[in-house]
């Protein structure tokens, strides 16, 4: 855990927020500054800085990130209509918050 990183206290329980899900290794919780109907950060409880930071041994982390995304879209409703999954990657990719996070954007009403 890095002492001033937002995403490790959500994530180790030091700032409350409410959980949609949470296992050993990952949260997810609500972006508060949602782009979507629905909009979920699914975080890694391991620091990651970035995916530019990514190891050989954080596949399975990744992997899991991802049918986890998978499997929360589904609780949300958004599987059958369709959603986005986004990393953004440095400052010139739009990641604001240094811990890896996976976002989960959908929800919206097309015709």
């Amino acid at each position: 855990m890095v002492e001033d990183c937002i995403f490790c206290k959500i994530a180790h329980h030091q700032m409350p927020t409410e959980l949609l899900y949470e296992n050993d290794r990952l949260v997810v919780f609500r972006d508060i500054k949602p782009h979507a109907p629905v909009h979920w950060l699914i975080v890694p409880k391991k620091h990651i800085r970035s995916v530019n930071d990514l190891q050989p041994e954080d596949a399975a982390i990744v992997a899991e990130m991802m049918t986890t995304a998978r499997d929360m879209a589904k609780k949300a409703g958004v599987n059958e209509s369709g959603y986005k999954l986004l990393f953004n990657v440095e400052k010139g990719g739009g990641q604001v918050i240094f811990h890896l996070h996976l976002h989960l954007i959908g929800g919206w009403v097309r015709s």
